[in-house]
Parts: structure tokens; C-alpha cells; sequence
């Protein structure tokens, strides 16, 4: 006999609009989240034993054992939720999401793993409940499946979290703002009267967009072996040194080609006209991948858009926007970007 634990269902997915819609604007309703920016995690808890699903269906168990323990200890009976990974760091009172630990937590080592699992451990906030003992919640609204997952996690401690939710669409757009201070990554609309819909984008995710001017360090080859792959970006920090800050791609087949010609007289060449190339550096993420890249004279400015910053570096690959030949590449700096008001993660937990 069946039961709804014996796979993990790809995740419900979220389209991107450009502001926080009313709450009347789809049949039925839309209620809001934060949206979270970490791993996200399906767990599949039988009444024994724990598995953890990703939005690509990799298992991501044997990295958590942390949560897995936690999971199989505390969760009251079988379930299987829908949510989050994250890792959170600062002192009490200054904490915010910290994406560069929780990427960290993927290590092929055992050792390392468990090592760390005691110096970074993870949180889960779930979001929704699938199914609950043995019946399979993917057909109700998620109206019902919201209210099942408070009655269910009520009383649940730490590093167990229940996201916000709220009704209330100004209040969302006020989390838009706020809780990118605390490492959060927009808004998410959901349909209350929505089933649960694997792999579909029935959701909406609603992110910030702004624009930086960059200064243009190089190329990429596209993997195809013809046309510019991606763009490496920089921006010059307050010492004067011009730090690469990360990429833009995403072009088209076409656009690709003529980025070739319209970069070439940019290109770095060495006394004997060779093509003068560089590597960025390397990381598990990169391991076995080709990192070099066409150097380009530090010259030409393009304006970017991008969502958030990461530490030093554009935190998601960027969206080419246009060239600013009106601008002067050393006034391509840190300084032009925003800096998000600081908000204690503490406060958006539940």
C-alpha cells in the first residue's frame, strides 16, 4: 500500500511579479510570507526516519544531520513539509541570514559535515504541510494546509520555525523593506484556496531590483565554444582597487555573437597579440569547471540590475541592462549601492 512518503514531490514554484499585489487580485484570496533565502527543503518524516529533498530532488539528508536528529526527536508525528534551510549568525540583537556559511554546508567530507554541523548549525522554517500521517494534503487549499501546519508545529522549539504570514498587504510591503536588513529576499503572494502544485509557478515572488553601474573586467566563453558565455563585473573599493563583483549572462544567441565584436577592442593582448586571459577563483561550486576568462581594459561601464549584495558580490547572477559610455569607470564604486537598514532576524521568526 502506498503512502505519501514513499517519494519526495518536487516543490511548488513562485513567478516573479515587480510589486506586492492586493490580496483581492486572484480568485479566492492571496495571503504573504517572507521570502527566505536559503536552501529550500522538502522533509519527509515516515514516524521514523527523515529525508530532506531540494528544489532539484537531491538529497540533501546526510548534510543536515543536525535537523534530521531534531526531525526525527521532536516532529509529533509523520509529515512531510515544505520550507526552508538557513543559517543564521551575528550577536543577539544583530542576527541576520548568512548565505556563505549555509553554502559551506555542502562538503562531500563526513568530517567536515559533522564539524560543520556543530560550528554552523541550520534552521528549518517551514512553510507548508503536504501531508500529515497518512493522508496527503497536495489536493487541499493552502488555506487548509496553513491552519494544519500551526496546529501542527505549535510548541515546536528552535531550530524548528513556522514562516509569518499575514493578510495583510501593506503590512507585506513594509516586510519588503524591513527584512532585507535581516538577510531576507522579498515577499511571497500564495493563492489561499491554491492546491499544491509540484513544479508549477502558481505562487508569486515579488524580490528587489535596483541598478549599479560596473565597470566591465572580461568574458567568458560560452560553454557552446562561440559568443561571449558571460560578463565579468567589477566596482572599485575605497582603497582605489577594482574588485570583481560578479557576472551577467542570460543572452541570446545573437546577442552573444555581437558581443564578441563589439568587446574586441577592448581585449588585453600581450606583446605578441595574444589574447591576454585570466582565472577567477576556484570553488567546490566551480570544481572541474573552465574559470577563465577574456581579459578586457578596465574602460568600458555598464549599468546592471541586481536584486541584493552577498558581502562584496552582486548576491545572484546579474541582468545586463545597457552601456553608460557617459560614465568614468573609476566612478564605478561601492558606495553607489544601497545598503539595507539592519533588522534582527530574531524579530521575523516565529
Amino acid at each position: 500500500m502506498s503512502t505519501p512518503y514513499d517519494s519526495i514531490p518536487t516543490p511548488m514554484l513562485a513567478k516573479a511579479v515587480d510589486a506586492v499585489p492586493a490580496a483581492d487580485s486572484v480568485p479566492g484570496g492571496l495571503c504573504y510570507e517572507p521570502k527566505w533565502d536559503g536552501f529550500r527543503a522538502i522533509v519527509s518524516f515516515d514516524g521514523e526516519s527523515c529525508e530532506i529533498g531540494s528544489r532539484s530532488s537531491k538529497p540533501l539528508t546526510r548534510y543536515f544531520p543536525e535537523l534530521t536528529d531534531i526531525f526525527t526527536r521532536l516532529l509529533p508525528s509523520a509529515c512531510m513539509l515544505d520550507g526552508e534551510i538557513v543559517v543564521r549568525a551575528g550577536e543577539p540583537g544583530h542576527e541576520r541570514l548568512d548565505w556563505d556559511a549555509l553554502s559551506q554546508r555542502i562538503h562531500p567530507a563526513a568530517n567536515r559535515i559533522r564539524t560543520l554541523s556543530d560550528q554552523t548549525p541550520a534552521m528549518f522554517v517551514a512553510f507548508d504541510l503536504l501531508a500529515l500521517d497518512d493522508d496527503d494534503f497536495l489536493e487541499l487549499p493552502f488555506s487548509k494546509r496553513r491552519s494544519a501546519l500551526e496546529r501542527l508545529t505549535q510548541g515546536l522549539p528552535a531550530p524548528i520555525f513556522m514562516s509569518q504570514n499575514t493578510h495583510d498587504v501593506e503590512l507585506a510591503r513594509r516586510w519588503l523593506v524591513d527584512f532585507e536588513g535581516a538577510g531576507l529576499d522579498g515577499v511571497v503572494a500564495k493563492p489561499l484556496a491554491a492546491a499544491y502544485a509540484p513544479g508549477k509557478r502558481l505562487m508569486l515572488k515579488i524580490k528587489h531590483h535596483r541598478t549599479a553601474d560596473v565597470v566591465l573586467l572580461g568574458y567568458r566563453v560560452h560553454k557552446s565554444g562561440s559568443g561571449v558565455g558571460s560578463l565579468l563585473l567589477g566596482l572599485y573599493d575605497a582603497e582605489g582597487v577594482l574588485r570583481n563583483v560578479g557576472g551577467a549572462s542570460a543572452f541570446s544567441d545573437a546577442r552573444r555573437l555581437e558581443l564578441v565584436d563589439e568587446l574586441e577592442p577592448l581585449v588585453q593582448r600581450d606583446e605578441r597579440g595574444e589574447i591576454v586571459t585570466g582565472e577567477t577563483e576556484r570553488s567546490r561550486f566551480s570544481s572541474g569547471k573552465d574559470v577563465s576568462y577574456v581579459r578586457l581594459r578596465p574602460t568600458q561601464v555598464a549599468e546592471v540590475r541586481y536584486d541584493q549584495m552577498e558581502g562584496s558580490r552582486f548576491r545572484h547572477t546579474v541582468q545586463f541592462f545597457r552601456w553608460r559610455p557617459d560614465r568614468d569607470a573609476h566612478s564605478c564604486t561601492f558606495e553607489q549601492l544601497e545598503t539595507p537598514v539592519e533588522y534582527d532576524l530574531s524579530k521575523v521568526l516565529l
